[in-house]
This record gives structure tokens, C-alpha cells and sequence, in this order.
């Protein structure tokens, strides 16, 4: 369904980036894998290029870095002919009491979680207004995964993960209103609980995290089969936002 298309996802060397990218992959888009693991991104992009018709590209940049991350967007352009999807991925972050924190770790949360998407954004939107008035397919894709802390704060100790994922969710909807005019569809993806590094590390204050019962967490390939789905819609057709919880999780 996307053949022929080039999509870039940040974040890329792990978990749900890397999911996203082989998903894409195998609905036939070229994808560039950006993240600041090489070696990961080498790696996945080997292991995607392994398959029938696979075309992966490693770029190595940190999505705080505004002129590496452009430099980066732009020859994932040229490389790829344009970017017709753009996955806003990369972010992490720690939960803790906010009287305990490590001020440098809100502010490296900050830079990751809101800078990054605002630098890796501005490199991507002139890339995807001209794909959607100039590549067959009429429609280019902005997504961005958030999480459910974007939409509800779900523990005191979430705080300024929280904060940053909130603010992610007011400017992916001022770019919908935006860009609805240039059809370019801004689309937010809100995981629950993944297995991913974080739930991994943050396992003290991540509610449930720990539940070895049940149904489980969601897995990466979950939140890379919601994003599939948001970005082969008709392009008379924009899916804006995606909620996407365990069935068991309650919060």
C-alpha cells in the first residue's frame, strides 16, 4: 500500500521506532531510520534490506540537535525522493518525585520529548507540503507517537514526562488545523503501557508495569500495526488521533 512512497522515523534504533520502520518497510515504503545509535541503526537497516524489495538508510543524528537533525532530514530527502511520511518518534524520559528530581534530566526530557519533535517537524514540513502537491499519492503523513500521559496525567510522579507529552499533543493539533489546507494529515498516536526501555527502567513509579498477569502489555509491533493503519487511509480520509491501551489496563 506504500510503494513508492519514503518515509523517516526518528528514533529508530529500538522498540517502537524500530517496529514502525519495518512495518512501513514491509508495506513497500523506502525508509529512513534516524536515531544516534549507529551500530542499531546499521543493524536494522541490514535486516530490512535483507527482504524482497526492503530499502533502509541509517542517519545518524540527535534529534536535540536542530542542524543535525535537519541535515539528516534533508538527505533523507534527496536520497529518497522526498519524504512522504514523517514518524515522530524518539523520546524517553524517567519518572520519579519531583522533590528528588535531577533538574538536568527534566531538561534532557524536554529536549528529547518537545524539542526534538519541534526541530525534527520544522526540517520535515516543507519535505511533506511538496510530496503531497507533487507525488501521485496527493496526501504526505505527520505522525507523532505520544503516549497516554499526553492525554491524562496518570501518576504524581509522571510529571514532567507528562508535561512534555501534553504540550506534544497541542501542536500536533495547531499543525492538523494548519496543514489540513496543504493535505498534509497530522496524526498523534497515544500508546498505553509498551514493552519498551522505558516501562523497563521506570518500573518503580510506571503503574502496572510490573503485572505479570493477564492479557500483558502492549508489544512494538502494536503501536507499528496503529500507525500502518492512521497512514494507508484514503487520502480523502484523516485519522487524527489513536489511543491505544492494553485491554487490561485500567489508568
Amino acid at each position: 500500500m506504500l510503494i513508492g512512497t519514503s518515509a523517516v522515523v526518528t528514533g529508530a534504533s529500538s522498540g517502537i521506532g524500530a517496529a514502525v520502520a519495518q512495518a512501513l518497510a514491509a508495506e513497500g515504503a523506502g525508509v529512513a531510520l534516524l536515531a544516534r545509535r549507529r551500530d542499531r541503526l546499521t543493524s536494522l537497516a541490514d535486516t530490512i534490506n535483507a527482504r524482497a524489495g526492503g530499502r533502509a538508510r541509517p542517519y545518524e543524528a540527535d534529534v536535540a540537535d536542530a542542524d543535525a537533525v535537519r541535515a539528516a532530514i534533508d538527505a533523507a530527502a534527496a536520497d529518497g525522493d522526498g519524504i512522504d511520511i514523517m514518524i515522530n518518534n524518539a523520546g524517553g524520559g524517567t519518572w520519579g518525585p519531583a522533590v528528588t528530581a535531577d533538574l538536568a534530566g527534566w531538561h534532557d526530557m524536554v529536549e528529547v520529548n518537545l524539542t526534538g519533535v519541534l526541530n525534527a517537524t520544522h526540517a520535515a514540513l516543507p519535505h511533506l507540503t511538496h510530496a503531497a502537491a507533487h507525488h501521485d499519492r496527493g496526501v504526505a503523513d505527520l505522525v507523532t507517537i505520544s503516549s497516554i500521559a499526553g492525554r491524562k496525567v496518570p501518576s504524581p510522579h509522571s510529571n514532567v514526562y507528562s508535561a512534555t507529552k501534553h504540550a506534544v499533543g497541542a501542536f500536533t493539533e495547531a499543525l492538523r488545523q494548519e496543514l489540513a489546507e496543504h493535505h498534509v494529515r497530522a496524526g498523534l498516536v497515544e500508546p498505553g503501557l509498551v514493552v519498551t526501555e522505558l516501562t523497563t527502567s521506570g518500573r518503580d513509579y510506571v503503574p502496572d508495569a510490573t503485572n505479570p498477569t493477564g492479557y500483558g502489555l502492549l508489544q512494538p509491533d502494536d503501536i507499528a500495526a496503529a500507525v500502518v493503519f492512521m497512514v494507508t487511509r484514503p487520502r480523502h480520509v484523516a485519522l487524527n488521533e489513536m489511543l491505544v491501551r492494553p485491554t487490561e489496563q485500567t489508568r
